[in-house]
């Protein structure tokens, strides 16, 4: 199968490149639309109550969503100001869409007890298709900020969502701006040439393309969070460099042997093609996880993010092969080492690692542990202004209402959907869990009240006052919504859908690592290492975002809880990436296997002659992670600190130094299959078609 696709690609190069340059149009042009389909609804989860109440309102509540503004920075009792605020409050009413704008100098709750502050809530009319209500959001903020006022901020409600999804743009922009002269330059070292360096950047433009486009055609069927465009373009324009990087190297290398370019091309899809292949499959595979739940943010996400790495996997076996076979002849052979003995660096790590394999394991995976024990307190949020950086303005109007307001002032009610029929009683017991809520009657006979919790709005006061409510309604037709609500609800679904996750993504890496291998020891203990590096990784975000540990580093503070969109993505892609290495290093492995029979030989010539590559692939898939950290948007942070971290951690620690020990303490048994398996290995299983040694030569222009 890669051989013909190889023959393919090589026979009509012009061809492929032509139809990759048409996709790159196609991405770059149609596939930025997706800028202005992204949703901030992460937390949505269709069939739940709390989606199930969201949807009631919708339907029937004559008041829609509502925006705040926030006037600060003087004495707001001032006549002067006073005038001005009012005359805005008259004239925000009078917008077309706005149902209720109440005076914030004669509402009680609204004016700051310093007098150094007021809040002018902005309610807007239900039912408002998305044209009008963006019309409405617009003019109403807009006149809100004419206030003369030293501080004036409008946020909340579907501006906070605007407001996230421009700095999801922002720092996608800065990141691809700062990652990628920083990556070439790498290249450039890596390879000592500009040719060679540039064509694992052309895959990753492609992948980026890709990302956009796959992100564009899927928000025709689904929604797409505002955190899919940095998750995907980081992973896209990572995988891409590293596929690249190892076909590009291995390419170099072949050309030592032959003076064929479109035989070494040739040699080069079978061999390392058949790892990219497998290493794409897997990690796709790793994000199927995410299509076990049943969010809509988690499937589009998985569903996104296996399309970009499927489409960097593509690219790298026909977009490259072909560039490889247009312009591979002024790629010089890789350099042979004056000493003639390659990799020996990484050599002499793999016999430290043999020789001293229980004191590697013995301190390596105690290390690794004591990393992953903040995972066991791990908590996870909706989040709210704060993980905004603080120049933006939904960041500055959060700050403003907690220095000038008591807790709870401006937060997100819980909200009680009571429907008709509902016993008397069982409205009192709600009512007297918070004796100051809302009530509001609504068309048909239902009611809804708001509590305001006293602290954040999905902070732990709010979610136990959602329990407690619930308890209380028993099985009256009652309905609890709301920030609370949904984050309740969504660690519900994930304690319910994880371990089928779980199962689901361990049975096929499993599968896929016995067709890669054909053995049946080998996908355990990789799944093994893999989880101990995943759990360091995952821990040390917990330390630092959660707790606060050194966040301040990063331009981040700790908020108590995670993300709830980090540590699935986390889990998902770092998993994923993991087997990246690995392949790497078992591919070089297995043929030194079939080639001198030598076991023991094998590791050390596998980590030889693939370290180099894990090491480069590793660092600027890293520098690629790290960039995305630049940004101030704090679930982008949490997910870039905790992917780079993986994949440092895999590539150095497990892949350096557990993967020889562990190959050392198995020895031949680490290849063993039952003979019933065996069979259907050698049946199915995916080899590269067998070749004659090439005639060597000795390399020139190099």
């Amino acid at each position: 199968m890669l051989s013909a696709l190889a023959r393919a690609a090589t026979r009509r190069p012009l061809t492929v490149m032509l139809l990759w340059g048409l996709f790159l149009l196609l991405g770059f042009g149609l596939g930025t639309g997706v800028f202005a389909r992204l949703s901030d609804n992460v937390p949505e989860v269709p069939g739940t109550e709390s989606d199930s109440a969201a949807q009631y309102l919708d339907r029937t509540d004559p008041a829609g969503e509502s925006i705040t503004g926030v006037v600060a920075g003087t004495a707001v009792s001032d006549a002067t100001l006073r005038a001005e605020v009012e005359r805005a409050v008259a004239d925000v009413r009078k917008v077309a869409g706005v149902a209720a704008v109440p005076d914030p100098y004669t509402t009680p709750g609204l004016l700051a007890e310093d007098g150094k502050a007021l809040i002018v809530p902005v309610t807007l009319e239900g039912g408002l298709d998305d044209d009008a209500e963006e019309r409405t959001l617009e003019a109403a903020a807009d006149r809100l900020r004419e206030i003369d006022a030293p501080d004036v901020q409008v946020s909340g409600g579907p501006l906070l969502g605007q407001q996230l999804s421009e700095q999801a743009q922002e720092d996608v922009k800065f990141a691809e701006i700062v990652s990628l002269p920083v990556v070439l330059a790498l290249l450039l070292v890596v390879f000592g040439g500009l040719r060679s360096a540039l064509l694992p950047l052309v895959v990753a433009v492609s992948g980026i393309a890709g990302a956009f486009l796959a992100l564009f055609l899927f928000s025709g069927v689904t929604d797409i969070s505002v955190y899919a465009i940095q998750v995907t373009t980081m992973l896209g324009l990572g995988l891409a460099v590293d596929y690249a990087l190892l076909m590009v190297m291995r390419f170099r290398e072949e050309r030592r042997h032959t003076e064929d370019v479109v035989e070494a091309v040739h040699r080069t899809v079978a061999a390392a093609g058949r790892t990219v292949l497998f290493s794409g499959l897997t990690v796709a595979v790793s994000l199927t996880g995410l299509l076990v739940f049943p969010s809509v943010f988690l499937r589009s996400m998985g569903l996104a993010v296996a399309a970009v790495v499927v489409i960097d996997m593509l690219a790298a076996l026909t977009l490259l092969p072909a560039l490889l076979a247009r312009f591979g002849g002024r790629i010089p052979p890789a350099k042979v080492p004056a000493d003639g003995e390659e990799g020996r660096v990484f050599a002499r790590l793999a016999h430290f690692a043999a020789r001293r394999r229980f004191a590697v394991l013995a301190v390596a995976v105690p290390v690794l542990l004591v990393l992953a024990v903040p995972v066991a307190g791990m908590k996870i949020a909706i989040g709210d202004a704060r993980q905004l950086p603080t120049s933006s303005e939904a960041r500055q109007l959060h700050d403003t209402v907690g220095e000038h307001f008591p807790p709870g002032a401006g937060v997100t009610p819980v909200t009680v959907v009571v429907r008709p029929g509902t016993d008397a009683g069982v409205v009192e017991g709600i009512r007297a869990l918070s004796p100051g809520a809302a009530v509001r009657e609504l068309p048909g006979g239902a009611s809804v009240l708001e509590i305001r919790p006293p602290g954040e709005a999905d902070g732990k006061e709010a979610t136990d006052l959602v329990e407690r409510v619930r308890d209380v309604r028993g099985d009256a037709p009652v309905e609890v919504t709301g920030p609370a609500a949904r984050l309740v609800d969504f660690r519900e679904m994930l304690a319910d859908r994880a371990p089928w996750a779980a199962l689901t993504v361990l049975v096929g890496i499993f599968v896929l690592l016995f067709a890669f291998t054909g053995s049946v020891l080998l996908p355990l203990r990789t799944i093994v290492t893999t989880l101990l590096s995943l759990g360091a990784a995952l821990g040390a975000v917990v330390w630092v975002f959660q707790d606060g540990h050194l966040a301040g580093l990063l331009g981040a503070e700790g908020l108590g809880a995670l993300s709830l969109t980090a540590p699935p993505l986390i889990v998902a892609i770092a998993f994923g990436l993991a087997m990246d290495y690995e392949l790497f290093i078992l591919a070089r492995m297995r043929e030194a296997r079939e080639r001198t029979g030598d076991d023991a030989g094998a590791v050390v010539d596998g980590l030889r002659r693939s370290g180099r590559v894990v090491t480069c692939a590793a660092l600027l898939l890293a520098v690629v992670f790290a960039a995305f950290m630049t940004g101030g948007f704090s679930p982008i942070l949490q997910i870039g600190l905790g992917l780079t971290l993986a994949v440092l951690i895999d590539a150095t620690v497990v892949q350096m130094l557990l993967v020889p020990a562990t190959m050392s303490l198995l020895g031949r048994v680490a290849w063993w299959a039952p003979a019933p398996l065996r069979r259907v290995h050698d049946r199915f299983g995916l080899r590269e078609e067998p070749s004659e040694e090439p005639k060597r030569r000795v390399p020139t222009g190099v």
